[in-house]
């Protein structure tokens, strides 16, 4: 694993996999928590819609990511229908945990213990830069639309 011992623990995990998949994204750590796009926005003076949130739901039961644009709620039924299943529920906290390995508030589009499947909002195209939590609350990092899209291996869909 890399050395950054100024990461908390599942910042590092993130920061190895931005690593082996050749992408150099300087993971941040801020003073401040920046569990909701509002407050991830202020830390890093960007526009709320540049965040991207890391969203676990279950579709059809089962536990998937989706990466939305803070600018907006997802629409649950044109999540729906957009991924192609029948219902989509928010997923409890036990699930975030168990299936990312992280908490709510810092969950990263990589580094969890299995590849979720994933769904990167369409709207998240129009910045260069977009930033995504790291793997804990208080960790960001900018990627561009293309690395989040490949690290994820996410289909683009609409949220909304």
């Amino acid at each position: 694993m890399v050395d950054v011992p100024h990461l908390p623990e599942r910042s590092r995990i993130v920061h190895q996999h931005l690593s082996d998949a050749g992408v150099d994204a300087e993971i941040r750590v801020l003073p401040d928590s920046a569990r909701t796009a509002a407050e991830a926005a202020s830390a890093v003076g960007c526009e709320v819609a540049a965040i991207a949130n890391s969203l676990v739901f279950l579709a059809d039961g089962v536990p998937v990511l989706v990466m939305t644009s803070g600018g907006h709620r997802a629409d649950l039924d044109v999540l729906a229908r957009s991924i192609g299943v029948a219902e989509v529920v928010m997923a409890p906290a036990s699930v975030v945990r168990e299936a990312t390995g992280q908490a709510i508030g810092g969950v990263a589009p990589v580094g969890h213990p299995a590849p979720l499947r994933t769904f990167v909002d369409a709207d998240l195209q129009r910045f260069d830069v977009i930033w995504a939590a790291a793997g804990h609350p208080h960790t960001v990092m900018p990627l561009t639309f293309d690395e989040l899209r490949r690290l994820t291996d996410g289909q683009v869909i609409a949220v909304v």
